[in-house]
């Protein structure tokens, strides 16, 4: 396995050897283990340049026999729920988690150009928009704030 730059990942590690390092830490502090499918999927995230969705992954584990549909949304599952992933809930489609060593609400900033996405912390934001939620007695949940436009690669 190459060990290549992650420098998409904004504050995450800088190298995929690196990252899955931390990754397997992050996992058993949470009380989860990253098992070699959740390792698998993790750096299938960890390389792509955009977000990817959860049949191309599938069909990059072509050869392993015990990945299936439901085998792999039970995985991506688990590294949502382990901050390790996001889900850009307009495109169904997945990207690694850029700042994982701390909980946050993301930003995901969707190039109309080249098909990246890059993330940003949310926390101000997120905190006027649950502060207008609650003034409306809505019982939030989850929020996905997804920016569209041109990065600045494809805006030059």
């Amino acid at each position: 396995m190459k060990d290549r730059s992650l420098s998409h990942l904004g504050c995450g590690p800088a190298q995929l050897a690196e990252a899955l390092r931390e990754a397997e830490d992050l996992c058993r502090k949470r009380g989860g283990a990253l098992t070699p499918l959740r390792k698998m999927v993790l750096t299938f995230l960890l390389e792509a340049d955009r977000p990817i969705k959860a049949y191309d992954m599938l069909q990059k584990l072509r050869d392993d026999r015990s990945a299936n549909p439901p085998t792999i949304y039970r995985t991506l599952e688990f590294l949502i729920e382990t901050g390790l992933a996001h889900r850009i809930e307009s495109l169904n489609a997945y990207v690694a988690c850029g700042h994982w060593d701390h909980g946050h609400a993301a930003v995901f900033l969707l190039c109309e150009g080249c098909g990246s996405a890059g993330e940003l912390h949310a926390g101000e934001a997120y905190k006027k928009l649950a502060q207008e939620v609650s003034g409306v007695n809505f019982k939030m949940r989850s929020a996905v704030i997804e920016v569209r436009g041109l990065c600045q690669a494809c805006a030059a």
